[in-house]
């Protein structure tokens, strides 16, 4: 990972981005949402910023940081599910060495939840003492998981102590910006332990086009904003930059010695006889999967047979265009005569990426050691 310092920087520097100018998205529900955001922040006892686990630091919101230092507070990295393990450790350490208690999870993950109501606990042991009624915050930016993390926290709190009121879940969605108010959930008693559930806010104007790629890639942005073709694009100089295609090849190796069965019988039980029946059967998780393992293979053939420079921009744009190309026929997109676009490939490169089904990332580069 230290060999691949600044490789989103300079995926972000490439010239399919020159002329797609600064990547912000700013509603206007999102100004409102600011201020009653720092508002309430003023009174909150306890913070829980949701964090993107793919970009530990890209998805904080920078405009909120100078408030939340001030503020008890629990990074929250989300969707740890679709991170790299192993990398993920070495971010938890680095956050734990700045003396800032972190913890990784996925939302829907009832273990998860259960660390971090521990963790909220052992932050709120003093003020607990002093205070009859006390007020954790969630904040974070568009599409990190804040709602499904509050409807997990109730669910679970629920079960653990007996309160009385019902309250209403949080709305969920795919899109960013779907919790466009703010709604308090009680989730405990004795004593009164309030969570704020808070629409995602970004700052008004992304610093730098690397963390608005970062951003978008992930889904917090809308794809609208940025354009699918672009988004794609950053996504594939990322992994042929980091040579990923080409890691995939012992992978798809191993997958095809699995399935190859050297009894070309159907005798009943065998593995061949079973993936027959799994096809037969029409799976939509066998379409799936046979689709990434399509989508993988086509990348890294593409990656091997490349004659050019890597390291030269324009040869690696060249490369991306024919995986592109390529990726059109793997998608089973119908060539339109002068329609050089690759919209619809991108699209479905980008749910593939977003739902982990290409495997677990982290995007973001640990900061150096001091």
């Amino acid at each position: 990972m230290r060999g691949l310092t600044r490789v989103g920087k300079r995926a972000s520097d490439m010239a399919f981005n020159a002329g797609g100018g600064a990547i912000n998205w700013f509603p206007g529900h999102m100004a409102a949402a600011s201020r009653a955001i720092r508002d309430r922040l003023k009174l909150a006892d306890l913070v829980i910023e949701v964090r993107d686990a793919r970009i530990p630091l890209s998805s904080a919101n920078e405009d909120l940081q100078p408030v939340l230092s001030a503020k008890r507070r629990i990074l929250a990295l989300n969707k740890k599910d679709l991170a790299n393990p192993n990398i993920m450790n070495m971010w938890l350490d680095h956050f734990q060495s700045s003396k800032q208690d972190c913890i990784s999870l996925n939302a829907h993950s009832s273990n998860s939840i259960n660390q971090l109501l521990g963790l909220v606990e052992l932050k709120l042991r003093e003020a607990i003492l002093k205070e009859p009624t006390l007020l954790v915050m969630v904040v974070g930016v568009p599409n990190v998981g804040k709602s499904a993390l509050i409807n997990s926290i109730h669910r679970i709190a629920n079960s653990r102590f007996p309160v009385n009121d019902k309250m209403k879940r949080a709305r969920v969605g795919p899109l960013p910006g779907v919790t466009q108010d703010i709604a308090g959930y009680k989730i405990a008693s004795q004593p009164s332990i309030y969570v704020l559930d808070t629409p995602g806010v970004l700052v008004p104007s992304i610093p730098d086009m690397e963390t608005g790629l970062k951003l978008a890639l992930t889904g917090a942005v809308k794809d609208s904003v940025v354009g699918e073709e672009r988004i794609a694009k950053y996504l594939l100089s990322l992994l042929n930059i980091r040579k990923t295609p080409l890691h995939w090849e012992r992978l798809l190796h191993r997958r095809e010695e699995f399935d190859e069965d050297p009894d070309d019988s159907c005798e009943k039980g065998s593995r061949g006889s079973l993936r027959r029946r799994q096809r037969f059967n029409n799976s939509d998780a066998l379409y799936v999967q046979d689709l990434v393992i399509e989508v993988q293979r086509t990348l890294c053939s593409t990656a091997m047979e490349f004659t050019g420079n890597l390291d030269e921009d324009n040869e690696l744009e060249s490369l991306i265009d024919s995986q592109l190309v390529a990726l059109r026929k793997v998608f089973r997109i119908p060539h339109k005569p002068l329609d050089e676009s690759h919209g619809p490939a991108s699209k479905k490169l980008l749910t593939l990426f977003r739902s982990g089904k290409l495997g677990p990332f982290i995007l973001d580069d640990l900061p150096d050691k001091q």
